[in-house]
């Protein structure tokens, strides 16, 4: 079998020429680390993904996972990054360029520079020919930045989840810290509906904005009531241990001179591990019902994305295999979402841990630095010695 034929900076380079920006094509990406590693000697499947141009990617090295209890291994990572149009990027974001130890550009920290070092390992393990009792798997999803989508189309094929070991570590960045809790992120539209007329004639119309003033009101109510809810993850939250809720966008109308006939206003709410989209629902809807009938009946709300919160039993075998080796001894909560929520609902155990900070992460000059990738290789190396060799 032929061995990787670059070392983790330099796949790193390659994987960051990718422009894969989510909600545009990964194809592209996903041949290439499929030719990287079926030449290595891997079992490659590239999936259907959230479009024709998105894929999902499944690379096995050993045994089946049938044949091994669900044993062995999955490193999971996404192959999308948010878009790099800010001013402030002093090079193209889409070359990686090196400043003494830093290794810059887009994705570099979130997440192609865990991308780059599983890869790598998958090669070598498959390069190292049949010396695995247990599988390594690499998981690779697409448009994870816009809501988990990519994991929510595999998450569906039971079939490939059943064929996957229980243990996933996912390589969002960390700082090399094991975390096993995240909150959701559940997106709602709540769709006003009015009456377009002429503006000099706002009798004969009905402004969905002047109705949508009053929605964001009851949208305020809903947001203090969440802000007085605790559950027994609160506490690994401390900056902010309850639900919030924010109104992120707000569209509507067609023209200055037009009585508005729709508004659209845009929520998250970020749920803490134990609850679920229902409660963040119920205390919307309750707030919603106390408006005048008159509008109630103009108002719609939608679920767009409902991004569940993960939470990992503390004594669960990737917890503590990989709190050992870090020497990691607490455990840890984060307030953004991941694929970890979905795989989580679909019976896998999962952990996020990986090299570089999220507060680099969808910046302008983005990185991560070389110590950075070769201490998380380090770790990778021993994880998977511990799980699959």
């Amino acid at each position: 079998m032929m061995q990787p034929a670059l070392d983790d900076a330099a796949l790193l380079a390659r994987l960051v020429a990718f422009e894969t920006v989510s909600g545009r094509s990964n194809v592209a990406l996903c041949r290439f680390i499929a030719d990287y590693l079926e030449r290595c000697g891997a079992v490659v499947e590239q999936l259907p993904g959230t479009g024709d141009d998105r894929l999902n990617l499944v690379a096995r090295v050993g045994p089946s996972s049938a044949d091994a209890a669900r044993d062995g291994l999955v490193l999971c990572g996404h192959s999308d990054v948010v878009p790099a149009d800010e001013p402030e990027w002093e090079g193209d974001p889409f070359t990686l360029r090196e400043a003494g130890e830093r290794l810059i550009g887009r994705g570099a920290c979130d997440m192609k520079g865990f991308v780059a070092l599983a890869v790598n390992r998958v090669a070598r393990a498959a390069a190292a020919g049949s010396t695995l009792r247990r599988p390594l798997y690499l998981l690779l999803c697409c448009d994870e930045e816009i809501g988990s989508l990519g994991a929510r189309v595999f998450a569906r094929n039971a079939a490939q989840i059943a064929l996957l070991p229980r243990n996933v570590l996912i390589g969002e960045p960390t700082a090399g810290r094991v975390v096993r809790m995240h909150k959701g992120h559940l997106k709602l539209a709540l769709q006003v509906s009015g009456r377009a007329a002429h503006s000099g004639l706002p009798h004969l119309g009905v402004s969905a904005i002047d109705g949508a003033t009053d929605v964001l009101l009851a949208l305020r109510r809903a947001a203090a009531q969440l802000a007085g809810i605790r559950t027994d993850t609160s506490a690994f939250f401390p900056e902010c241990p309850y639900p919030a809720l924010n109104v992120g966008l707000i569209r509507g109308g067609a023209a200055v001179n037009v009585v508005p006939a729709d508004c659209r206003i845009d929520v998250g709410v970020r749920l803490l591990p134990g609850q679920a989209a229902p409660l963040a629902l119920e205390v919307i809807q309750a707030e919603l019902a106390a408006l005048p009938a008159e509008l109630r009946q103009r108002v719609r709300v939608d679920v767009t994305n409902d991004n569940p919160p993960m939470l990992c039993p503390v004594d669960a075998e990737i917890h503590r295999a990989l709190a050992a080796i870090v020497g990691q001894s607490d455990s840890l909560g984060v307030s953004f979402a991941s694929d970890a929520g979905v795989l989580s609902e679909a019976g896998l155990s999962c952990v996020l841990w990986g090299p570089g900070e999220m507060d680099r992460a969808h910046r302008p000059n983005e990185y991560i630095t070389r110590g950075e990738l070769a201490a998380a290789g380090d770790v990778l190396d021993r994880l998977i010695r511990q799980f699959c060799f």
